[in-house]
């Protein structure tokens, strides 16, 4: 009966923290949609209002312009930084090479070096071969920082990998290139994937190493965010904000109706 009891209090503590967990990270979120909504532009609730949805759609031009180069810089980087990532992945855990410890070492680097030091690297390589800061010097940084979180979700895989079903394709005449494009890619599908929208999610948050390779532009979202900030411009982040909670947790529901469809 006593351990009976146990097990309940454990279970009661652990829902307890599970909900203290939850109310930490939500609240702030009801609170910003919250203040959405407020007509005043600092904290102090004055009434109910739309105009800053008004102003985020009719009239922030510069801001929805920030929008679209995060997510042009976040598709492309993520494509390419994934394709890289894929290839080098498999490259690394297929072949047998003399530095082949090392390299794997040296790929997984980038994973636990600070962002400041990668951002600070990148800007003294372009502008040590002259290049100018644009939207393509971020696209540059951030394929360069996704690439290693794609290596390490694809070897992750790999390593439950069943290697006899390469075997039994070279045994059926495929070639190298056959085998990797009709077994091996297929099978790692899902880590694929979930190294691309790990990829899209991270270039999207990106600041750090965004604001050192950035030239007139070519500011994303956390940029401009940053920047008005700064002014005390606090309602239309909130505004928007919301709107991007809206369409996550839409794209959230929609995927797991899809899924659900699919099977």
């Amino acid at each position: 009966m006593t351990e009976k009891k146990s097990r309940y209090a454990d279970r009661k503590v652990s829902l307890i923290v599970f909900v203290g967990v939850l109310l930490f990270f939500y609240i702030p979120l009801f609170i910003l949609i919250v203040f959405s909504f407020n007509g005043g532009k600092n904290m102090h609730w004055i009434g109910f209002s739309l105009k800053w949805y008004k102003q985020l759609f009719f009239h922030s031009g510069n801001l929805w312009f920030a929008v679209l180069n995060s997510f042009i810089i976040a598709l492309t980087s993520s494509i390419c930084a994934t394709i890289i990532g894929t290839l080098g992945g498999i490259g690394i855990y297929w072949y047998n090479f003399k530095w082949k410890k090392y390299l794997r070492i040296i790929s997984y680097l980038p994973l636990i070096m600070p962002e400041i030091i990668i951002g600070v690297s990148l800007l003294i390589l372009f502008a040590g071969i002259k290049w100018r800061m644009s939207l393509f010097t971020v696209f540059v940084a951030h394929t360069t920082f996704n690439i290693p979180y794609v290596i390490m979700i694809v070897m992750a895989r790999l390593e439950e990998f069943d290697f006899s079903i390469i075997e039994a394709a070279y045994d059926l005449g495929a070639k190298e290139f056959q085998t990797l494009i009709k077994v091996i890619i297929p099978l790692v599908s899902p880590a694929i994937i979930s190294g691309l929208l790990m990829s899209v999610t991270l270039s999207l948050d990106d600041f750090i190493v965004t604001f050192f390779v950035s030239g007139p532009g070519s500011s994303t979202l956390p940029l401009y965010i940053y920047s008005m900030i700064n002014r005390g411009v606090f309602p239309i982040i909130n505004t928007l904000s919301t709107v991007i909670i809206a369409f996550t947790v839409l794209i959230a529901f929609s995927s797991r109706k899809i899924h659900a469809y699919m099977h």
